[in-house]
């Protein structure tokens, strides 16, 4: 029988019990990660940020819960003219909040970073998404096209089982334990490449960054609020949006995506069958968000 093991095993393949392959596994290295800068934004916190590609349009990418920079460089690969990669406060060497943490400061994060860079078009991803949709309430105006890639929350709270997910990836990267972070963040990748090479090099990048770079205790309390106050708020954006979604994932619901499609004015939905987006459906997904901001 196969399963999940940590520490991975020394050549970088799955651990197995009982027959199976026998020729080497080497996982693909991870590519090094490009230098970043410190920004000082108008409201005093410095953020890491990462300005790649030349020209205009400017396209800000925010990105999820307990990841950063290296998660949404993906969604951008194929996108026209600059873009501009940010950590949150809290993430990666930005710095770290000095009380808990609202979906207000996230958005506040976002706009000094899409001020500073001129960008025009923006692309949240699950927490981003979140921030992204608190800024457009409150500024219905500021980006022309935006993309919501698996949205977590609108109006209403994470669900029980999301919220305790969340809050054991924060106490697990604080207690410093290896393999209780291995634990909690072995769920992202898709039960048939989880022992997989792919799947031990992807954990294995994770757990460095997250060991790396920690994460700030103020982030749970982001699993019990909601990003916007009443989705309605939302009826006044004038941006062409994109909302991507999929179907059985409990972080992710479909719901959340299609309330979001059904409150921004000039939306589209697209929903995929199955989670584990970005390892099953990676070329489509770049294809769908490169078409819709290159448009």
């Amino acid at each position: 029988m196969r399963d999940f093991r940590w520490p991975p095993p020394p050549d970088g393949g799955p651990r197995t019990y009982g027959p199976g392959p026998s020729a080497p596994r080497t996982g693909r290295p991870a590519l090094p990660e490009p230098a970043t800068e410190l920004v000082t934004t108008p409201h005093g916190v410095r953020l890491e940020r990462l300005v790649s590609g030349s020209g205009d349009p400017a396209t800000v990418f925010a990105h999820g819960f307990a990841t950063g920079i290296g998660a949404t460089r993906p969604l951008g690969s194929a996108v026209n003219g600059r873009k501009v990669f940010f950590q949150f406060r809290g993430h990666g060497r930005s710095d770290p909040p000095s009380a808990p943490l609202t979906y207000g400061d996230l958005a506040r994060d976002l706009r000094a970073i899409a001020d500073l860079s001129g960008a025009t078009r923006a692309v949240g991803a699950s927490l981003g998404a979140g921030a992204l949709c608190h800024l457009l309430a409150q500024s219905p105006e500021r980006f022309e096209r935006v993309v919501f890639f698996l949205p977590a929350v609108l109006d209403e709270p994470r669900t029980t089982a999301a919220r305790e997910r969340l809050t054991a990836l924060v106490e697990a990267v604080q207690s410093g334990d290896v393999s209780t972070v291995a634990d909690a963040v072995s769920a992202e990748t898709p039960p048939a490449v989880r022992n997989t090479p792919a799947g031990w090099a992807y954990l294995r990048q994770r757990i460095d960054q997250l060991m790396r770079d920690g994460l700030a205790p103020e982030l749970a309390g982001l699993a019990d609020q909601a990003a916007v106050a009443d989705r309605a708020d939302l009826g006044a954006v004038t941006a062409r949006a994109l909302v991507i979604g999929s179907g059985g994932d409990d972080l992710h619901p479909a719901a959340v995506a299609e309330q979001l499609a059904a409150a921004l004015p000039r939306a589209e939905l697209h929903l995929y069958d199955r989670p584990g987006i970005l390892w099953t459906e990676r070329a489509d997904l770049r294809d769908r968000i490169s078409t819709f901001l290159n448009d």
